[in-house]
């Protein structure tokens, strides 16, 4: 992985503008062929970044851009779609190269695990028509637990917790940002599944267009016998 502070101005370029004018940040380029552009503020969440597959071209900026103070110009091209993100860098104040391994992923708690396993074995209780995809669906900024299909035929990201809250909303919303950049899987929509959901999280779900599923583990698990219940 190599670590780069700079002062630097961001464009996205393709089916989606943006712009980010000159400040100083950290740009990660990771061996997997990903670009992510931080600030000191945001959480864990970049800026903008290039998922991968894609590719990294340095060159020396235009006398345009030198009269503005580039010195340096980062291009990041999709493989997959003519999407690009230009990294104008005007100051370099740090670079370092760092080999991290091969990383044994993320190991959740035993019952979200479980969760996860069961749903997808039991994909079916989200839906009449779904189908797995497959668990643990690699990103650039983690792997989301389950992507399915549903009924029509559209993808369907879901995020599992044990008790639902904000912060699980939020990844999920970040997961199907990046997601809905891939055309192979545009359109995503999400689920966020959980054994128990706080309101305002159920609130921020439906205001962003996610999915709400509350889950009832025992029963999944078999332990639990619906029919006899009273109540």
């Amino acid at each position: 992985m190599r670590l780069v502070i700079a002062r630097c101005s961001v464009d996205y370029v393709g089916r989606l503008k943006a712009h980010l004018p000159l400040a100083t940040r950290l740009l990660l380029v990771k061996a997997d062929g990903s670009v992510l552009v931080h600030s000191d503020g945001g959480s864990y969440k970049p800026l903008n970044w290039m998922s991968p597959p894609a590719s990294l071209r340095v060159s020396t900026p235009d006398e345009v851009d030198v009269e503005v103070g580039v010195i340096e110009q980062w291009t990041v091209q999709s493989a997959k779609t003519d999407d690009r993100l230009i990294i104008n860098i005007h100051e370099q104040i740090h670079d370092t190269s760092h080999e991290l391994g091969q990383d044994p992923g993320l190991i959740k708690d035993g019952v979200e695990a479980d969760l996860q396993r069961l749903l997808a074995d039991q994909i079916e209780l989200l839906g009449a028509g779904f189908s797995l995809i497959r668990r643990e669906y690699f990103t650039a900024i983690g792997p989301v637990d389950i992507l399915a299909r549903d009924d029509k035929g559209a993808t369907v990201a879901i995020e599992l917790k044990r008790r639902g809250d904000i912060d699980g909303v939020e990844q999920l919303t970040r997961y199907l940002e990046l997601l809905n950049r891939d055309p192979l899987l545009a359109p995503v929509r999400g689920i966020f599944a959980a054994q128990q959901i706080k309101p305002q999280a159920r609130v921020l779900a439906n205001d962003r267009g996610i999915d709400c599923v509350t889950l009832d583990y025992d029963a999944m698990r078999g332990v639990d016998d619906v029919e006899s219940r009273l109540f």
